[in-house]
């Protein structure tokens, strides 16, 4: 008898050990490594703003969950010294939910709430100057939780909240100090999105609408002034078998970045802050998963690139506000002691 018990408990370890090894063989490693950088030097926030003007990042604005107060302070960003360098504040109402853009040569925000008014006043950052100068106000209506981009020098803008969610789009000329309304996004009304711009056209998408999550993206031509609708990024949204379709990227205030002509989507989520992160090839219109964002699950970051280089910072989860600074090298093994 004892044989027998003995055979089968070497049998049952056999099997387990089987089975172990079964999982770890399913189990895929995803690609891309986050290295965590200098913290950045303002105040833990959420739901600020970013912009680039050649080889400085400029971050500033959004909510100190700490104080309960919305900021106007802005803070350069030098990539090369991991530095930052506080510059001139905005010399406007203190906000969150706004957007932001960079040119060439100059940057701006516009949008946003200041805790009582949905607001519409444009603002334009010289670099060489350090000072902000008061531009058109928005076309469109007071709101926050919109998009914006900026393609040729010129910025967009569009979706939000009013009051009403929202669909319209707007383009900005810096030179003639003008907005124009351009066609509007497809599909349905959406706020708190993303977006990320290759190869001179952008990209749209997650956000919510009416409590639905949305799984449709958009892209945009500035040359036809017209969206075209792309592969669905729903987790259940695409039937067709040549391709993984468990896309599972749906949610709102994630961020988006572009490098190496491939889009990315990271942090946000559907109900609860997550650290997923997706890559995009515009020319299979297809998504695969990278390796996960390695600091903690948040909504509302903020994301830019200097020099090819994706950068991502602050946010919030639940009453914790970060001041954290993470870029992303989606070409790399993931290494844990970063």
């Amino acid at each position: 008898m004892m044989k027998k018990i003995n055979g089968l408990l070497v049998m049952l370890a056999f099997v387990m050990v089987f089975a172990s090894c079964s999982d770890d063989d399913d189990e895929v490693e995803l690609q891309g490594n986050w290295i965590d950088l200098g913290s950045f030097e303002g105040v833990p926030r959420s739901d600020a703003v970013a912009f680039t003007v050649g080889n400085y990042a400029y971050v500033g604005t959004g909510y100190d969950g700490y104080e309960d107060e919305r900021l106007n302070d802005f803070w350069r960003y030098d990539a090369e010294k991991d530095f930052w360098t506080q510059v001139k504040s905005l010399p406007a109402s203190a906000r969150n939910g706004a957007v932001a853009f960079g040119t060439s040569t100059k940057g701006f925000i516009t949008t946003g709430y200041d805790g009582e008014f949905k607001l519409k006043d444009t603002w334009e950052y010289d670099p060489e100057s350090n000072e902000w100068t008061q531009k058109s106000d928005f076309g469109g209506t007071g709101r926050y939780g919109s998009v914006a981009f900026s393609i040729d020098d010129k910025g967009y803008v569009g979706t939000g909240y009013d009051g009403n969610i929202l669909k319209d789009f707007w383009q900005y000329d810096p030179i003639m100090d003008s907005w124009e309304q351009i066609v509007s996004i497809g599909g349905k009304k959406r706020r708190d999105a993303s977006t990320f711009v290759i190869n001179n056209k952008a990209y749209v998408c997650m956000g919510s609408d009416n409590g639905e999550y949305l799984e449709d993206l958009w892209q945009y031509d500035p040359l036809e002034n017209s969206w075209l609708q792309k592969r669905k990024i729903g987790k259940d949204a695409n039937t067709d078998e040549s391709y993984d379709d468990d896309y599972e990227m749906t949610g709102i205030n994630g961020v988006a970045f572009s490098i190496n002509g491939l889009g990315y989507l990271a942090t946000g989520g559907p109900g609860y802050p997550n650290n997923h992160v997706w890559e995009y090839d515009p020319v299979l219109d297809l998504w695969e998963q990278r390796t996960s964002h390695e600091g903690s699950p948040r909504y509302e970051a903020v994301a830019f690139t200097i020099d090819n280089k994706p950068y991502v910072l602050t946010g919030r989860s639940s009453s914790y506000y970060m001041d954290d600074v993470w870029t992303f090298d989606p070409d790399a093994t993931q290494d844990d002691n970063d």
